[in-house]
């Protein structure tokens, strides 16, 4: 009985130092990446991409594949950006902790706040071209909304339905210890994300290949897209990137420069009727900069 007592006890004493010495590192300042790295999960495993079948359905779920990562050039009638899906879904769909695709299958149809209603896959799916895309939903039953639900059902196989997955979404972000700043963004825009989204935020573009996508200004998601929600930018930001080193930015980082390129102007949200104040009033009261006056500019004020 002494013997593991004195055990556990000491299993006790450690993951106090621990935790004690990582809260210490926190308050000085030292080694934010070690304090701030996510926590692995363990993910579902997406079926490999040469595992498609070679028949009729492995043709839509090849097509749904181009329009995920290409969605400019394979749906342009209903894209009204310079944005792909996979910019917020990246490695295709299938990366965990970046709202991958076979996480969402298997949760819908379910209740969204965003429109006060049950949606199903297929209205999600449009609500993303509505909204991150600042275009027009394809019909529910057209060959785009067919050839997406294809890709995605493919990419679930085998993963509970109705289950809520580990690497759903994207990883819930503590409050930052200072309230998100604009400057400080500023800075950690310049040192981690100018590179591939440019000075200006306006992305890197080959031809006519959107190579890397504009954070804001008229070919960015709109208002009404959730990236341009604070807490969600942050916590997208935080576990994946810059593009391939997530998890490198502390968290005070990732919601300062969330902060800062959400502070800036982009296409008006869709559901938009004329009047700013009622429509922040309606759909951005939380977490968002819309109608906040920035400069001299009073966010929200542009047109589609």
């Amino acid at each position: 009985m002494g013997i593991r007592f004195l055990f556990l006890f000491t299993v006790a004493l450690f993951v106090t130092s621990h935790v004690t010495r990582a809260e210490l590192m926190e308050q000085k300042g030292e080694s934010a990446q070690a304090v701030n790295k996510p926590i692995s999960v363990k993910a579902f495993q997406p079926p490999s991409n040469d595992s498609i079948p070679d028949d009729e359905f492995g043709k839509m779920v090849r097509l749904g594949k181009n329009i995920f990562t290409h969605t400019g050039k394979y749906a342009a009638d209903y894209v009204g950006n310079n944005q792909n899906c996979v910019n917020c879904h990246l490695d295709a769909g299938r990366l965990a902790n970046s709202a991958p695709l076979w996480a969402a299958w298997v949760r819908y149809p379910a209740y969204r706040k965003k429109n006060k209603m049950v949606n199903t896959i297929q209205e999600r799916i449009q609500g993303c071209f509505r909204y991150s895309m600042n275009g027009t939903p394809p019909p529910a039953n057209g060959e785009t909304i067919k050839a997406l639900m294809s890709y995605a059902y493919w990419m679930a196989e085998g993963a509970p339905t109705g289950v809520k997955l580990p690497g759903q979404g994207y990883p819930k972000l503590n409050k930052p210890k200072m309230q998100p700043d604009y400057q400080r963004g500023a800075e950690v825009f310049a040192q981690n994300c100018a590179l591939c989204h440019g000075a200006d935020g306006q992305g890197v573009r080959q031809g006519d290949e959107q190579v890397f996508p504009p954070l804001w200004g008229k070919q960015a998601f709109n208002w009404g897209a959730g990236m341009h929600r604070i807490n969600t930018a942050a916590a997208f930001i935080r576990a994946n990137m810059p593009l391939g080193k997530g998890g490198s930015l502390s968290v005070q980082q990732a919601w300062d420069v969330a902060y800062y390129v959400n502070s800036h102007e982009r296409p008006q949200d869709p559901r938009f009727e004329g009047n700013l104040e009622a429509t922040k009033e309606a759909f951005h009261s939380h977490q968002c900069r819309y109608g906040d006056k920035v400069g001299k500019t009073v966010l929200g004020q542009s047109s589609k």
